[in-house]
Formats: C-alpha cells, structure tokens, sequence
C-alpha cells in the first residue's frame, strides 16, 4: 500500500494526486474547499475506484455547492434554536441531541451540518460537563442521541467517559450513537471501542449511515457484525439523494442488503434544505413514488419511513399517513408534531 492510499484526502491537490478530480477541476474547487470541510478516508478513496459516482458523488467537492437556492439555509432544521447549551439540541420532549465533537470521519457534500461541521473539534470538559449537567437536570429525557459530527472518531477512553457518565443518570434509558464511521473507517470498529460501548446496562442502539449498497464493502459488513455480535441493536439512516439511490432498484437493494447484514432500515431522509445541496435534491413527489413502488417488493423489515424535517426545527414527520397536503402549486402544507402547519417550498425537477 503507498503512502497516498493510506492518507485520509483533504485539499484539490489530494484529490488530484488520488485521481479524483483534474487538475483543471482542482482551481474551479478552491472555493469549495475554502467553505465546507473535505475529509476522504482511505476506505472510500478505494470505494470510489470501485464503485464510481454514487459514492463519488456524495464525497468529493462539487463546484455546485456554490450555488445556494432560495430556499436553503445555513440552520435548515433549526438546530441552533432547540440548543439550550452548548453541545444539547432538544427539540423534543423526551430525547436530546449530545454532540461532543463537530469532527466527522467524512464530511458528505449534502451534510444538513455543512456550515458547522468540521470547525470545531471535541466538546472541552467544562462543555460536555455542562452538557451533561442539562441532561441530568432534565427529568423527562429518556433517549440521548450521540451525534455531531462523528461520536465514534474521538478515542475509546473519551467515548467511554461519555457513556458511563450517561448510565449514571436513572431517567435516562436508551442511548443511539449515530455514525457513519462504520463505513467509512471500517478499522476503527475495534475492540476497544466496542468495549467502550459496553459501559452501560442501559439499552444501546447504533444508527448507521449508509445511501448505497456499494458502501457496505466486507470490510463494512465485518465492522457491522462486530457491533452487532457485541449485542448492540443496528439501525440505518439513508437519505434520498439524485444520481446516488434515486432508483427503486438502488433502494431494493440497499434495504435488503441493511437487513442481510443485521441492520434494520429505520429512516429514509428527504434531503433538507442546506446551503449549495439542490442538485442532489429529489423532489417529494418523486420519493414518495419510489416508496410506494417499493411496497410488496420488500419485506416488511426492509422499509424505512420515509421522513421529513420540517425546515427551521419544527420536528420530523412522515411524509405518509396524512402529515403532508398538496397545495396544487408545487407547495405542500406540512403538519408538525403538535398540530402546526408550515409551508414547504416546491421544488424543480432536475
């Protein structure tokens, strides 16, 4: 193995020497690079080689991300507003989100954290001390969501001081740790991390990111089955994205591949409204086409929900069963979970 097929990619100049992209292409990208963080380990600089562009394209920097709609926003699931200190977003009664680090082991190009993600590092002790304090002060919080950034790229020691500091608070009863490092850094799915893991009796549930079938590699899979042999309970998040899993084909097969290898589908993300993300955005008529050609396809274990974030904070729904109305100009009308109505914009088709 060189040198540059063990180097995690991070600058045109990377992509160049790597292939990925021309050197004319390198020039047009320096704006890009200069906005929004780029991280490629080499797991999927070797996916991509394989696989081309449905993994090409949700990881190497794209001049589009330029061009912000109307529409988009820095926030577009009003994170900054449901976020009491720092490093807790609690949007909903009985779960929060826990984000010890804005780092991630890579940085996908439609990231609805875009403009936060990658400039910051970890949580210091006095934030996550805080962090902590809020959560165990705040009796009706059942669920802590580890998110971010990536919890699984800081150390094992400091995710195991995150975890036992969790099972000492008695109201809360469920932690899921969101990750996309099991694909994307396979290695890293270690014993000591699984042990770290292990460091409550508390219920552990792991949300996996995966948008394609060509992501989970036997190297995935493996990271995968350890995380499951330990006894941890796999979830996937997907989002719905152009020219990655825009196809019934490409949803069949990442849904029956998740649950071959243990993982149960839970969410299928319509793609939120960040800055510079149009051109991987699928209209809602069209997605929830695709989820409808899938019923009886599929086995009732390899459907997610198909699900919404209500722009500006105000909570997921599904985009089925009665939350969404037609406007009759491209508009929909979305209910929110306490019975609010909210505007969601039309969107072109590509």
């Amino acid at each position: 193995m060189n040198e540059l097929s063990r180097k995690t990619l991070k600058t045109p100049d990377d992509l160049v020497a790597a292939g990925l992209i021309s050197q004319a292409s390198a020039v047009s990208l320096a704006a890009v690079a200069a906005r929004y963080v780029t991280a490629i380990p080499p797991a999927l600089v070797e996916l991509i080689a394989q696989a081309g562009d449905p993994i090409a394209r949700q990881f190497v920097p794209d001049v589009r991300e330029l061009d912000m709609a109307a529409e988009e926003r820095a926030d577009p699931i009003g994170d900054h507003t449901h976020s009491p200190v720092k490093g807790i977003v609690h949007r909903y009664p009985d779960r929060v989100l826990l984000m010890p680090t804005l780092t991630c082991a890579v940085y996908c190009r439609f990231c609805f954290r875009r403009e936060a993600v990658g400039s910051e590092g970890a949580l210091t002790p006095s934030e996550l001390a805080a962090a902590l304090d809020y959560i165990a002060a705040t009796p009706a919080i059942w669920e802590v969501i580890l998110t971010g950034g990536d919890p699984l790229v800081l150390s094992a020691r400091r995710i195991s001081e995150i975890i036992e500091a969790l099972d000492k608070i008695p109201h809360v009863k469920v932690i899921r740790v969101h990750s996309r490092v099991p694909v994307a850094m396979p290695e890293r799915i270690d014993a000591d991390l699984i042990e770290a893991l292990k460091r409550t009796s508390k219920a552990v549930f792991i949300g996996i990111h995966c948008n394609h079938v060509a992501e989970l590699t036997p190297q995935a899979i493996a990271a995968t089955a350890r995380l499951a042999d330990a006894g941890f309970a796999l979830l996937s998040q997907s989002v719905l994205l152009r020219g990655v899993n825009d196809t019934a084909d490409d949803l069949e097969n990442l849904f029956r591949a998740l649950v071959a290898a243990r993982i149960k589908p839970y969410y299928l993300h319509q793609l939120d409204y960040a800055p510079g993300t149009s051109h991987f955005r699928v209209p809602v008529e069209e997605g929830l086409a695709l989820v409808r050609s899938l019923r009886g396809r599929l086995s009732g274990l390899a459907h997610p929900t198909y699900i919404l974030d209500i722009p500006d904070g105000a909570g997921k729904v599904p985009l089925q069963g009665g939350y969404l109305s037609p406007e009759g100009d491209g508009t929909y009308i979305v209910a929110d979970p306490k019975g609010g109505r909210h505007s969601y914009p039309p969107q072109p088709l590509n």
